[in-house]
This record gives C-alpha cells, sequence and structure tokens, in this order.
C-alpha cells in the first residue's frame, strides 16, 4: 500500500520548502507513469501544491491502494490476461486496465478538483503502457465539470511512454520494475526525439509561469 505522507511542519514538503534554493511559498510536482499519479494525489490533498505536470499517467490510483489518513483509495482493477506479445517479445500490456469511469473504478478516481494549483499533461501518443490520450481527457472533463480550469495539454504523435530529458536515447522496452519482465513501451525515434526537446522546454516554461511567475525562458541547448 502507497502511504500519503501528511501535511504537517514535519512532513516532507515542508522539509522542502525550507531549502535555501527552494523560494516558495509552494512547490512545483513532476511525475512519469506511477509517479504521475502520486503526484496529482498530492496535488489533490496536500497544501502547498502550486503545479503539477505529470506525463504519460493515469487519473486514477493505480498498482496499490493509497492511504491518507483515515482514506483508502483503492488501486484501479485489471486484468493481466488482457495482455498481448510482441513480435520481439515484449509484454504489452497497455489494454489490461479497466476504465476509471466505470462504476465499479469509481473510487479509484483521483479527486483533481481539490487541487490548488493548474495541471499540465504530457501525453504521449504512441504510449503502450497507459491509455495516456483518454486519461487525459477524462482528468480535464473532470476538472471543469467541478468549475475549475481547463488543463493544459500537449499531445506528442510517434512518441513512447519514457519521455525523458532531451537526447536520452529512445527507451522502446524495458524491464518493469513491479512485473519483473520486459515491457514494450512504444515510440518511433525521430518523433520521440522531438517530443522528449520540446516536452523539455514546455514544462520548464509552466513551472517558470506558475512558480516564478515569468511568462518564457530561454531553450536549452546540448
Amino acid at each position: 500500500m502507497w502511504v500519503l505522507p501528511w501535511w504537517s511542519s514535519g512532513g516532507p514538503l515542508a522539509l522542502i520548502l525550507q531549502g535555501p534554493e527552494v523560494k516558495g511559498p509552494g512547490v512545483g510536482l513532476l511525475g512519469f507513469s506511477k509517479g504521475g499519479d502520486l503526484c496529482l494525489s498530492m496535488a489533490s490533498f496536500l497544501k502547498g501544491i502550486t503545479a503539477t505536470v505529470v506525463i504519460n499517467a493515469c487519473v486514477a490510483n493505480t498498482i496499490a491502494p493509497l492511504r491518507y489518513k483515515d482514506m483508502i483509495i483503492p488501486e484501479l482493477s485489471y486484468d493481466l490476461k488482457k495482455h498481448t506479445i510482441t513480435e520481439s517479445g515484449f509484454l504489452n500490456f497497455v489494454d489490461i486496465w479497466d476504465i476509471p469511469l466505470e462504476k465499479t473504478n469509481h473510487q479509484s478516481l483521483i479527486p483533481l478538483e481539490k487541487a490548488q494549483g493548474p495541471f499540465l499533461f504530457i501525453v504521449s501518443m504512441d504510449d503502450h503502457n497507459w491509455k495516456s490520450e483518454v486519461y487525459a481527457r477524462i482528468a480535464s472533463e473532470r476538472l471543469q465539470a467541478h468549475g475549475k480550469d481547463r488543463p493544459q495539454t500537449i499531445y506528442y504523435p510517434g512518441s513512447g511512454h519514457c519521455i525523458d530529458p532531451p537526447y536520452f536515447p529512445l527507451s522502446r522496452a524495458s524491464v518493469h520494475a513491479v512485473l519483473g519482465q520486459p515491457v514494450f513501451h512504444g515510440g518511433e525515434p525521430k518523433a520521440h526525439s522531438k517530443a522528449q526537446a520540446d516536452a523539455w522546454q514546455q514544462i520548464q516554461t509552466f513551472f517558470h509561469k506558475h512558480l516564478n511567475g515569468k511568462k518564457s525562458v530561454r531553450p536549452g541547448k546540448l
């Protein structure tokens, strides 16, 4: 079970804010894959989160139940029998996850409408781990249904699951930390490389805008 840290004088966010390099008064979160839905949960429940970026993440809690105070958010249900195997022998499990909007999965949905700050969703269109496009759309519809602003969402055709910083090589497959098996991530080299370079710039611009009040940043160079 994942345990979400409480916001308190001795909590981890308070500790971060005490760092000399942190301007405050709020902090930004950046999460990828499972780390993304953890960031969504933190933004929804903890105070002091000013801006949140998620890269190819689910809008529901996944893999294990999450506990916060007296609340337990169950994990999104799945069926491992729905997986497929690529020609190279890699596991493709994008279709194993049930739809978060189904009645049986409502309790796994993260209450994004409770968040104080804005969101940026980075979405890969060739993601073979999560249905990232679907999850970003659900998040947008949920926020707007509760009177919140539509989140910024950026779509990258041809990019795979692992959006790393610019100039990192494309990781089309790797051994999954939980399953212990080689998993297919997707992505085409040229499109994925361009996505990583642009996403890095977009993330910095988003954080500078909502944390520092700046409208733009200088583009990075190799």
